[in-house]
C-alpha cells in the first residue's frame, strides 16, 4: 500500500521547495502525494506562473486563504487544513520552509496524530522578532522528522535538545529547482527587454529586493535603506523588482523620488535604481545569475547567489543561514545605510570567491523521498 503524503505549499519560497519534492516523487509506486496550495500567496505572479514555471503539478486541493495579518492567515489556514487531513488520512504530512502556512499546518497534523516532516529545519536567525523564526522553532519543536539544509540546522536541533534520530541532514531543495532550471533560465529575454544585453554580454547592474516588515514598515528605516541603494545606484544600475508589500509602502511614505524616472533606455544603460515589476522564476534567476551584486534581505537569495556565484549584500542584522557567509559569497552587512553601501562598494570592489556547500548538488529531493519510504 503506497504512503499518502500531504505536501503544503503556500509561499512563494514554499513552491520552489516543494517542487523538487514533488518532482522526486512523480512515478514512485511506493507514494501517493496529494498537493495542498494555502493561497498565501494568490496572485498571477506570485502563485500561478511559479507553477506553471516550475511543472508543479496543479493542486489537489487551494485552500484559498488569500492575505491577512499572521494570526487572521494561521487561523485561516488551520481552520481550512483539517477537513482536508481529516478526509484525506496522511501517512505523513510534509512542510517547507517558515510561513504561516508551514506552522498551521504542521499544528494541525500533530494534533491529528499525523507525522509531520519539516524540511529546511533547524535555521536560526536568534531574533523573536521575526515572525518566521517563530515559525521555525515552533514547526521544529512539533515535528517527527526534520530535514536539514545546512551543518548548523543540525548544531542548532542539538543544542535544543532535539532527538538525533528526529534528524536527516540531506541538503538544500531550493538548489534542487535551481540547478534544474537553470539551463532554461539562460533562455530568457529578460536583460533584452530592460536593454542590459550587450553585444558582448550583459551590461554591468546590480540587483535589489526588499521586503522584509522590519526594513520596509517603518519610514526612517526604508527612507535610509532606499537611500543607500539609490546612492549606489549613482555608479551603477540597480534593477529593483518591487514586492507589493515594498511598493505600498513607498508610495506611503512618499520615497518614489529616490528612483529613476527616465527609463532603462535602449543602447544604453542609464545609471540609477530602476523598479520593475515582479519576475516570474526563470526571469528572476536569469536576472540575478549575470548581476555583479545582489542586495537583499531575503533568506532563499542568500542561498542562490551562493551557488551562482553572485556577490550578496545581506541587508539584515542577522542571518539564519550562517554557511552563505562562511563558504559562499554572502556578506552581512547590517541595516545601517552607512554600512550597507561601505559593503555594497567593497563588494564590488573585490568580490568574493566562495564554494558550495556540502550536498548542495541537486539531489535533496531524492534523499528525502528515500528517507519518508524507509520509515
Amino acid at each position: 500500500m503506497a504512503i499518502k503524503v500531504i505536501l503544503v505549499a503556500g509561499a512563494r519560497p514554499n513552491f520552489m521547495k516543494i517542487a523538487p519534492i514533488m518532482a522526486a516523487m512523480a512515478g514512485d509506486e511506493r507514494l501517493e502525494p496529494y498537493l495542498v496550495h494555502t493561497g498565501q500567496h494568490y496572485d498571477q505572479r506570485m502563485s500561478k506562473l511559479f507553477f506553471e514555471e516550475l511543472g508543479i503539478p496543479k493542486p489537489d486541493i487551494d485552500l484559498g486563504v488569500g492575505s491577512g495579518s499572521h494570526a487572521v492567515q494561521t487561523a485561516e489556514t488551520i481552520k481550512r487544513f483539517e477537513p482536508v487531513c481529516i478526509d484525506q488520512h496522511p501517512d505523513w504530512v510534509v512542510v517547507v520552509g517558515d510561513v504561516n502556512s508551514t506552522i498551521a499546518c504542521a499544528l494541525v497534523a500533530t494534533k491529528l496524530g499525523v507525522r509531520v516532516a519539516h524540511v529546511e529545519a533547524g535555521l536560526r536567525s536568534f531574533d523573536r522578532t521575526m515572525p518566521e523564526e517563530i515559525n521555525r522553532v515552533l514547526t521544529d519543536r512539533i515535528s517527527d522528522l526534520l530535514f536539514t539544509t545546512e551543518p548548523s540546522g543540525n548544531t542548532n536541533l542539538a543544542a535544543e535538545g532535539v532527538d538525533p534520530a528526529r534528524i536527516r541532514f540531506v541538503g538544500n531543495v531550493m538548489i534542487d529547482t535551481l540547478l534544474a532550471h537553470r539551463e532554461r533560465a539562460a533562455n530568457s529575454t529578460l536583460l533584452d527587454r530592460l536593454a542590459l544585453a550587450g553585444p558582448d554580454g550583459p551590461r554591468p547592474y546590480g540587483v535589489v529586493t526588499l521586503h522584509r516588515p522590519a526594513n520596509v514598515d517603518t519610514e526612517d528605516c526604508l527612507k535610509g535603506i532606499l537611500g543607500a541603494i539609490a546612492e549606489l545606484a549613482e555608479t551603477l544600475p540597480l534593477i529593483f523588482p518591487v514586492h507589493p508589500r515594498t511598493a505600498k509602502q513607498i508610495e506611503r511614505f512618499g520615497l518614489g523620488r529616490l528612483f529613476a524616472t527616465d527609463g532603462i533606455l535602449p543602447g544604453e544603460v542609464g545609471r540609477g535604481l530602476f523598479a520593475i515589476e515582479p519576475q516570474g522564476y526563470l526571469d528572476f534567476l536569469h536576472l540575478m545569475a549575470k548581476s555583479r551584486i545582489v542586495l537583499t534581505d531575503s533568506g532563499g537569495l542568500q542561498e542562490e547567489t551562493t551557488v551562482l556565484g553572485v556577490p550578496c549584500v545581506t541587508m539584515r542584522d542577522n542571518t539564519e543561514r550562517p554557511v552563505t557567509c562562511e563558504q559562499g559569497t554572502n556578506n552581512l552587512a547590517g541595516t545601517d545605510p552607512a554600512a550597507i553601501l561601505a559593503a555594497a562598494r567593497a563588494t564590488l570592489a573585490d568580490p568574493p570567491t566562495g564554494r558550495i556547500p556540502e550536498l548542495w548538488d541537486g539531489k535533496a529531493s531524492e534523499r528525502i523521498v528515500g528517507v519518508l519510504c524507509s520509515l
